[in-house]
């Protein structure tokens, strides 16, 4: 009940004050604005002009292109187009022997294997499996799911109508 007396005195204040700074504000005189000049008028029409430069807006496709493109010659190469996979490849070959092993294609589940395992065991029992879950960051689109699931309790069921 409290809520709703503060919320109603909020809303008494927030009026009041509105009826303040608007009698404060108002005046009676009107101001008129100055006549700009004819020839400033006429100088800053004749420099613009007629619409605003705008830049073409580049495609998805366009931006990935140029992104591949390094020389900028409007082809890609074999060597540009392959660029990226070999830094991708020599950043995971650990060895530079020039082959991936399994170990180092799999490094990051290696790793995460061996930090999970706290007896070094060598398995994982089901706590220390529990923590190579990943994490997930994303919020639920609705909040109103739960709530709506909430109010209904899971024992009630509808009531049906029986002909009888």
């Amino acid at each position: 009940m409290w809520r709703y007396l503060v919320g109603a005195g909020g809303a008494m204040l927030l009026v009041v004050a509105g009826l303040f700074l608007f009698r404060g504000s108002a005046s009676t005189e009107k101001r008129l604005l100055p006549a700009p000049s004819a020839a400033v008028a006429s100088e800053t029409e004749q420099d613009l002009p007629a619409e605003p430069p705008s830049a073409a807006a580049k495609t998805r496709e366009q931006k990935r292109f140029d992104r591949i493109d390094k020389d900028k010659n409007d082809t890609i190469t074999k060597d540009e187009f392959f660029a990226l996979r070999r830094k991708l490849f020599a950043r995971l070959d650990t060895d530079h022997d020039g082959r991936l092993s399994f170990e180092e294609w799999s490094v990051k589940a290696v790793e995460r294997f061996a930090g999970a395992d706290k007896d070094k065991s060598g398995t994982l029992s089901r706590p220390e499996f529990a923590t190579t879950a990943v994490k997930r960051t994303a919020k639920p689109r609705c909040a109103c799911a739960p709530a709506k699931a909430a109010a209904k309790p899971a024992d009630q069921e509808p009531a049906e109508d029986s002909d009888g």
